[in-house]
């Protein structure tokens, strides 16, 4: 069978927004995406461990980071829509044909989110009552190991969707009297395993960003032990997420991907891309490093600012990364384009709209965990 046969056939619609705007919006949903999504990917795991064992002002910072949880589930949950809608009109040829190779876990992950959000509702509410219940205990590990699931998932469709090449030995394997049973899993490919370890590095770097942010900012008056562990903590969970994140990134580069993208990516153009994607979170942990000794907000602000920008790098690469990969079969950026103005301009405004609205609601919060931190008696 020829591989490229199971690709959806071009759409007569073409594409509603050139590429460049369409490609440019899901690079910039997936940032937004993956900063909070970080925080519950390896940020809860890392915050029921100091919660459970961790000193003061370590479970000072995990009640904290418990507490926002919902909200940061929610927040992540919201922004993925984004780079999803646009992964489904610009890749729309293979991203349709995997996700029905492997429907049942794709589909899986709608009840294994819901449960892992009430389990950190639970949680929460466990903290804010002052008491936590074993229940409540056990729900927050379920919902921290149903987070390193729904990654794994979302990686395994992401990943498979560019091996074109592996579809018809899929399509064979769990094929049910000539239909496709959805239940493939495809396991045995080592870029999965190197992609999903890539990004759990990228997330604990993200994690240990946050610990800086929520000392350096959102602390008021009165939290320098809080800052000064803070300090500490931020540069040691930063390099464990650095050296790990360099670990599978050299798996990925140099153990998965094609010769021929690997000489696109690593010369000419692409160079200096992938030097800065790779060395972006070594420039913020050196700022961590600076303020291994207590954290102060404008070295907070720069430091956060640094990591939005690592995250980004690492989007706009992979973004290169795959229509590497797809070129063999068709060309991501050849769909003719049918502007559609209407539904761009509302999603555009809706867009700046809830960014809006987000920035008011941290800068209400900021000031009012401040007050509430002042008027804390001593």
């Amino acid at each position: 069978m020829n591989p490229a046969d199971l690709l959806a056939p071009p759409s007569a619609l073409g594409s509603p927004a050139p590429y460049w705007l369409l490609v440019a919006l899901k690079v910039l949903g997936f940032t937004l995406h993956a900063l909070p999504m970080s925080l519950w990917y390896t940020g809860l795991l890392v915050a029921l461990v100091l919660h459970a064992r961790g000193s003061d002002p370590g479970r000072e910072w995990a009640t904290r980071l418990l507490k926002q949880m919902p909200i940061i589930v929610a927040l992540g949950v919201n922004f993925g829509i984004v780079p999803l809608l646009f992964l489904q009109v610009t890749a729309y040829r293979v991203f349709y044909p995997a996700t029905i190779l492997v429907a049942w876990s794709w589909l899986a992950v709608i009840p294994l989110l819901t449960v892992a959000y009430y389990g950190v509702y639970a949680y929460a509410a466990g903290i804010k009552r002052g008491h936590v219940a074993g229940w409540q205990r056990a729900a927050g590990w379920t919902s921290a190991g149903l987070f390193l699931v729904i990654g794994f998932l979302y990686t395994h469709t992401m990943t498979l969707m560019t091996q074109v090449d592996a579809w018809p030995g899929i399509w064979e394997r769990s094929g049910v009297a000539g239909a496709v049973s959805g239940l493939a899993l495809h396991t045995s490919d080592p870029m999965l395993w190197s992609r999903w370890l890539l990004f759990l590095g990228l997330a604990l770097t993200t994690t240990a960003t946050h610990a800086v942010v929520d000392s350096g900012i959102f602390a008021g008056r009165g939290a320098d032990a809080y800052r000064r562990w803070a300090g500490g903590f931020a540069w040691r969970l930063y390099l464990v997420g650095l050296v790990w994140f360099a670990a599978a990134g050299a798996a990925y580069v140099f153990g998965t991907w094609d010769p021929e993208i690997r000489l696109r990516m690593l010369g000419g153009g692409l160079l200096p891309l992938t030097l800065l994607t790779a060395a972006g979170p070594g420039i913020v942990w050196l700022l961590l490093v600076v303020q291994r000794r207590g954290v102060t907000p404008r070295l907070a602000w720069a430091t956060s600012a640094a990591q939005v920008v690592v995250v980004a790098l690492n989007a706009v690469s992979r973004q290169v990364v795959q229509n590497l990969e797809l070129r063999p079969w068709f060309d991501v950026a050849a769909e003719p384009v049918r502007m559609q103005w209407s539904p761009l301009v509302v999603f555009l405004l809706l867009l700046v709209a809830g960014v809006g609205v987000l920035v008011w609601m941290i800068r209400h919060l900021v000031a009012a965990e401040r007050r509430a931190r002042t008027a804390a008696p001593a």
